[in-house]
């Protein structure tokens, strides 16, 4: 019986896939759930299982676009697994090589290129365009008969431009994935399509290291995660975000849609490029909740394994470039929402504390927001109070008791 593979619909709106990679070759025994392709939405890259037991006929090639509901291979459910050969005996093996080897003795050996007075001189017309281009004959490889250098030898010849010559000057062309073309509609959509302002700040961390320092050992023995900086910059987003409701909505139209709900998407660079896995009903979790469900959106968007709903909605969108090194960026906005965090790295920096100068770790952040429905006033509010949740975690997260708040 021939099993008609068709190509599942891996989420709401996603009319079709591409073809990134077969895991399997035509004319392979499959088994039942064995995964034989990996292929790509313009949300994520997803495994393909086998739907039955079989040989495999490949109906697409990689690369492809291939319509959901399309028929992407056929499975002979009929026929037989194929029997493990066992390897042959060394005896065998020499037996067989000997032959080989003997008539690799025989073998014509490639002819050399005979050397005569036309080698690497050039052709009249070869000659005056290499002297045009201001290009020296001997730096050129004639590909002409007996090593002459033609006009198209000349033609294709580069100029040193005064840089040492015979370097690799290679290139290669690969087509982007659907992801990262989706990725790049998205940002080059949300460019020109929003009227985007950026916004900047800086936040003492001196308040955070030291609870960090003081609790992240016991808080990793109790709850098996880290105490990280992205905990405290959720619920600092969470609480600004309930204080300035317009920057936890978004533009429909003529209408602004405003949630009452804080689901936080987080950036996170996976194999594939960009995922954006979304945090749900951020306001209900507590420290170890944030940090435990980082940590498993982390995993599965790092080993493919992300499904579109995870990465589905979003109200608000934290994106950490500081653990590339990042100092200052401005981020773009994750349409259809509103407004972006960005935060870098921490650097210690000489700062004005009680009227002396004081070494502080200093992080700068950024705000990118869609200046149609969010005002000034609004977007600095917010990020200030970010920067005050921040410097101040104790009172303002954690309600003045720290235990409680870690669950220690």
């Amino acid at each position: 019986m021939i099993l008609e593979m068709k190509v599942p619909s891996p989420g709401e709106s996603i009319t079709e896939v591409e073809i990134a990679e077969w895991l399997v070759e035509d004319g392979d025994y499959v088994e039942k759930d064995q995964a034989i392709a990996e292929v790509d939405s313009d949300k994520a890259t997803l495994e393909l299982p086998a739907e039955a037991s079989g040989v495999i006929t490949l109906k697409a090639e990689v690369g492809d676009a291939v319509e959901v509901g399309a028929i992407v291979c056929l499975i002979d459910t009929g026929a037989q697994k194929p029997e493990s050969t066992e390897e042959p005996s060394s005896a065998t093996s020499k037996k067989e090589e000997a032959p080989a080897e003997k008539k690799s003795d025989k073998a014509p050996q490639p002819a050399q290129a005979k050397e005569t007075y036309a080698s690497g001189v050039a052709s009249p017309a070869a000659k005056k365009i290499l002297e045009e281009k201001g290009v020296d004959s001997s730096t050129v490889t004639g590909s002409g008969r007996d090593g002459r250098i033609t006009k198209e030898d000349a033609v294709n010849a580069v100029p040193s431009m005064g840089s040492p010559t015979g370097g690799n000057r290679g290139e290669t062309r690969s087509k982007l994935s659907m992801l990262r073309r989706k990725v790049a509609e998205r940002l080059v959509s949300a460019k020109n399509e929003t009227a985007m302002l950026t916004t900047f700040n800086e936040v003492d961390m001196s308040a955070i290291f030291e609870l960090r320092n003081e609790f992240k050992v016991d808080f990793k023995n109790k709850h098996g995660v880290g105490l990280g900086f992205m905990s405290f910059f959720t619920k600092a987003v969470v609480r600004a975000l309930e204080m300035y409701p317009a920057v936890n909505s978004m533009i429909d139209g003529k209408e602004m849609i405003s949630y009452d709900f804080c689901d936080i998407s987080i950036a996170v660079s996976g194999p594939k490029g960009l995922m954006v896995p979304v945090i749900r009903n951020a306001e209900n979790l507590t420290f170890r909740g944030v940090e435990s469900e980082v940590k498993r959106l982390a995993i599965r968007a790092r080993e493919g394994e992300i499904t579109v709903d995870e990465m589905t909605g979003g109200t608000f969108t934290i994106t950490n470039g500081g653990v590339f090194g990042s100092m200052l960026s401005t981020p773009i906005i994750n349409p259809p929402q509103s407004a972006i965090l960005g935060m870098h790295n921490i650097v210690e920096r000489p700062i004005a504390k009680n009227g002396a100068i004081a070494i502080a770790p200093i992080m700068y952040v950024a705000l990118s927001y869609d200046h149609r429905i969010i005002d000034g006033k609004e977007s600095v509010g917010f990020l200030v109070a970010v920067k005050e949740a921040l410097e101040n975690p104790t009172e303002l997260l954690m309600d003045n008791n720290v235990k409680k708040a870690l669950e220690m």
